[in-house]
């Protein structure tokens, strides 16, 4: 991976905040209704983070399902555990997306969340999706081109530079762009992909672009030469934009659903 963000301590509370605004709340929506979890599947979600997700599916496939999250964080998967603590068919373990803890043909769905982005190898990650899915299995993938970020701002100079930095938390900064051939390349086949608009027009503590500015604006000091006070200057500008009525935010995220292929053992 990249010089990725430690969601750790205080940082894991503030992405779960950021998870809890409307717009977060929306595109979960969104991919669940994607996943169409039913009752008693069995479902994999790579990436699990607070666990907001990994609930809704846990209720969604009742307790003849079987659903397990992984996460890289220690404290992301405590957050889960705590969330899904009342929830005696959810298990959350440490994990990464390119060495899954799981036998073959394991699951019904596999979901990874905002995570391939961060990973160096994606083919691999994807040959785990693979491989852990059963025969006829989906894949519901969520990932951000971070070409597609627009806000106003009266310096785009400096702007630049922010956005120069932040690049350095990923390792693909437009992976949606080249994930259908992967996935086929990964003995997939696509069935679906649409656009997930995140879009503020307005500035408020609760909207999802409130909470990135507060995270770019931690992580990019001391990256590309710029201090703390030139960061500050920077998540303040918005907050005049915002009483002023000319604050833009705008991001797209592209969802992916593919299905393995039902005949797959007998290949």
């Amino acid at each position: 991976m990249n010089d990725v963000l430690k969601f750790d301590g205080a940082a894991a509370r503030d992405l779960e905040r950021m998870y809890l605004t409307p717009d977060i709340v929306a595109q979960r929506c969104a991919v669940l209704a994607a996943m169409t979890p039913m009752s008693g599947e069995t479902v994999l979600d790579i990436g699990v983070g607070p666990g907001l997700l990994v609930r809704d599916i846990a209720l969604a496939v009742g307790e003849t399902g079987t659903v397990v999250g992984c996460d890289i964080s220690e404290q992301m998967c405590a957050m889960a555990r705590s969330r899904c603590a009342d929830l005696g068919w959810v298990e959350i373990q440490l994990g990464e997306a390119t060495a899954l803890d799981a036998a073959d043909n394991s699951f019904d769905c596999v979901v990874v969340t905002q995570v391939l982005e961060y990973v160096d190898d994606v083919a691999k990650a994807l040959a785990e999706i693979e491989r852990v899915l059963k025969p006829g299995g989906r894949a519901v993938i969520i990932d951000t081109d971070f070409d597609t970020w627009a806000m106003h701002t009266g310096y785009p100079e400096r702007m630049a530079r922010i956005r120069a930095a932040w690049d350095e938390h990923f390792v693909h900064r437009s992976l949606p762009r080249t994930l259908s051939p992967m996935l086929r390349a990964a003995g997939f086949t696509v069935t679906r992909r649409e656009t997930i608009p995140l879009y503020n027009p307005d500035y408020h503590e609760n909207c999802f672009s409130h909470g990135m500015i507060g995270l770019i604006a931690k992580f990019v000091v001391g990256r590309q030469g710029i201090s703390e006070e030139e960061a500050q200057a920077w998540a303040a500008e918005f907050e005049t934009l915002g009483r002023e009525g000319r604050y833009f935010y705008s991001i797209n995220r592209y969802l992916f659903i593919a299905h393995t292929h039902s005949n797959r053992e007998s290949e």
